[in-house]
């Protein structure tokens, strides 16, 4: 059976993306015709039509789409293969030697639990390093599939866990956090309808996998500038209790009464061999 070749793979992806062959060439940095000689020659080979073509542009076809899918699948395994090799080979950068892991853990969660993990590992013989990533609202799991993290915790029901394997570590109730002088701020509970529509306190929207939801809210991109625009009064969030740890005290936590209960795991890719991410998902299970 023939390969299909990695930069085969990228140049198809940024057509099906983009659907127009000359905003697909201009991301790629290459000329027009060798992208569509390219395309053509991997539709002879494979014996199958990716794309259909008309004066209108072009779309996917059945074919095009599983390609599509599975082969940014295989680019995601491809680059996580160098990135975790090379992690493993002290190859990350100058002066960097040796093994070590990096643990993507969700911006503004876990303080407490994270903190028992690290200290607890620390002191197991042979602790590789620990490098923590804070990340958006969902992007373990694109971080955990391409490589650039070896382990996450991930929470549910928000990530999903489909593809790694998981130990649940602790279940937790949510709260929203409001500015401290906020008319919310007195109430003992709210519930999910009570946040939904304030026109005053837009709930602040995450970035998730670079996209931002719709709404009114601010975009916010870390927890620093979170907690500021609470703090002015210009937003409010919802986490799980254990981010009581982080507050301020312009802010105020309320319990949720309707919110579901989030489940923190340890996640990481199925088909790890670390012996570093093994004694570090052991030393989890054990607190």
């Amino acid at each position: 059976m023939d390969t299909v070749e990695t930069r085969e793979l990228r140049y198809f992806i940024a057509v099906a993306d983009e659907l127009h062959f000359g905003r697909a060439a201009e991301r790629l940095g290459i000329a027009q015709p060798p992208l569509s000689r390219a395309i053509q020659q991997l539709e002879r080979r494979l014996g199958v039509a990716l794309l259909h073509r008309n004066r209108r542009g072009v779309s996917l076809t059945g074919a095009g789409e599983v390609l599509r899918q599975e082969g940014r699948a295989a680019l995601d395994a491809t680059a996580a293969a160098v990135r975790r090799t090379r992690r493993a080979g002290g190859a990350d950068g100058p002066g960097d030697t040796g093994d070590h892991l990096v643990l993507a853990v969700k911006a503004g969660a876990f303080h407490e639990l994270l903190n028992k993990l690290l200290d607890a590992y620390a002191n197991e013989p042979g602790a590789a390093r620990i490098d923590v990533l804070p990340s958006g609202t969902c992007e373990q799991e694109g971080m955990l599939r391409d490589g650039r993290a070896d382990v996450a915790l991930m929470h549910t029901p928000f990530n999903t866990l489909a593809g790694f394997d998981s130990v649940a570590l602790m279940t937790e109730e949510q709260v929203a956090i409001v500015p401290a002088r906020h008319p919310l701020a007195t109430r003992r509970t709210l519930s999910l309808a009570d946040i939904a529509d304030v026109p005053d306190l837009p709930l602040a929207r995450w970035s998730s996998n670079g996209v931002f939801p719709p709404g009114p809210g601010p975009e916010v991109h870390d927890q620093t500038q979170l907690a500021q625009l609470i703090a002015l009064g210009r937003t409010m969030t919802v986490f799980p209790e254990s981010a009581r740890t982080w507050l301020w005290h312009e802010h105020a936590a309320v319990p949720l009464t309707d919110a579901p209960k989030v489940t923190t795991h340890i996640a990481w890719p199925a088909h790890s061999r670390s012996r570093a991410l093994a004694e570090l998902v052991r030393t989890a299970s054990r607190l």
